[in-house]
């Protein structure tokens, strides 16, 4: 006892000290450190990389263009196989109905995302991109990372082709979704037919080298272990050090209701020790997104002082969540209040991070 409390103490030291911490000194924080000590130092960090009080958000709708996909991923309630009556895609005029409302509530960008769809060709996505641009001023944050390897595998382009035509089409900045963990061990259970961790990377790293900004996530709470999650941070870190091109880490517990993993879902204390490590961990990162949209907003509040400075997205729409049967609901005055409640000034904020001017 007395050796552990002497290793949490020399790892708290080097950490408020400013030293970037190893992924076995990030596992002894994880299970060794109580939980208020725990959040203490994940909120020294966010201070020193944030001294103004300030919690960001951003306000767009998480658009899913087709439901349709043959991934069959366990952890999703929200897919249907081709030729099941459910399976959709959108038609324009929905599309667009979608983004006037968007727009009319404040929005700036819009999160587009879909299934694996096997018949949607990189043409689709082109005209797609297209369509919204000749039509909206908004940004396009679209395609994670398996839903681009799936384009590559149907057109037989590369990676880096394929990201070039798309953001020639339109495509600004790419969201971290598909990530789950980053490690095969894991996916092979969970997402078997899904792109590899190394292909995940690949994906951002080449975006990276367009100029092209993205965000990184991890769904956590399923079949990986705490090692595992650390692994997956360190993967992260590593390819951060090298572009620079990550604005943002989103961690979220993995919801099980209505999907084929059936299993005890995440306490919160386990979502706030997951956070906090994660902001220690990722000194490379400005900012760390609390996740209100699993945990609701009072759990999301404290998140704010266990490391997370921005409070992500109003969600004017979301499906993938809503169909595990989690469905909390915020407006931007909502969210707005409950940052002040918290004791911080919330700022709305665009993709990079860039703030909107304040709303008096």
């Amino acid at each position: 006892m007395a050796d552990t409390a002497t290793c949490v103490e020399e790892i708290t030291e080097k950490v408020l000290s400013g030293e970037r911490i190893d992924e076995g000194e990030a596992l002894t924080l994880f299970e060794d450190t109580g939980l208020a000590q725990l959040g203490h130092l994940a909120n020294e960090v966010r201070k020193r990389l944030h001294p103004e009080p300030i919690v960001t958000y951003v306000i767009d709708r998480n658009i899913n263009y087709t439901n349709i996909c043959v991934s069959g991923c366990k952890f999703c309630a929200y897919y249907r196989a081709p030729g099941e009556p459910e399976g959709y895609v959108l038609d324009e005029d929905t599309l667009r109905r979608k983004i006037e409302e968007t727009i009319s509530l404040g929005g700036t960008q819009i999160l587009l995302q879909g299934g694996l769809h096997p018949d949607l060709s990189i043409e689709y996505y082109e005209r797609l991109f297209g369509f919204i641009k000749d039509n909206f001023n908004i940004h396009i944050h679209a395609l994670s990372p398996p839903e681009v390897i799936h384009i590559s595998t149907l057109t037989g382009l590369g990676i880096h082709e394929v990201l070039k035509r798309l953001q020639a089409a339109g495509l600004d900045s790419i969201p971290g979704g598909g990530a789950e963990i980053l490690v095969d061990r894991v996916r092979k259970i969970i997402s078997p037919r899904k792109a590899s961790a190394s292909q995940w990377l690949q994906v951002m790293e080449e975006a990276h080298g367009l100029g092209m900004r993205t965000t990184a996530t991890m769904m956590f709470g399923h079949v990986e272990t705490r090692e595992e999650r650390i692994e997956h941070l360190s993967r992260l870190r590593d390819l951060q050090d090298k572009t620079g091109g990550f604005t943002a880490f989103i961690p979220w517990p993995f919801q099980p209701k209505n999907t084929a993993l059936p299993m005890q879902e995440s306490t919160g204390e386990e979502y706030l020790r997951t956070l906090a490590v994660s902001r220690i961990f990722l000194d490379n990162f400005a900012n760390v997104q609390a996740s209100w949209v699993t945990q609701g907003p009072k759990v999301a509040q404290i998140a704010l002082y266990f490391g997370a400075n921005d409070f992500g997205s109003t969600m004017i729409e979301e499906n993938v969540v809503a169909a595990t049967g989690v469905a909390h609901r915020l407006s931007e005055q909502e969210m707005r209040r409950l940052i002040e409640e918290a004791g911080f000034r919330p700022c709305q904020r665009l993709m990079d991070y860039t703030l909107v001017e304040s709303k008096g």
